[in-house]
């Protein structure tokens, strides 16, 4: 499969990963980073946003 035909949230991932990679992060940083993101995108979601 082509990143070019994925669906948007795979080109998201990949897109995040690099960055992520990029920046050489601790694995956990990145771990709890994303975590918090996961819940403000939830509280948006359930907010109707």
């Amino acid at each position: 499969m082509s990143l070019e035909n994925a669906p948007d949230e795979v080109k998201l991932a990949v897109d995040l990963i690099q960055l992520l990679e990029e920046n050489r992060l601790p694995t956990e940083t990145v771990l709890a980073a994303l975590a918090i993101v996961q819940r403000d995108f939830e509280k948006k979601r359930a907010a109707g946003q």
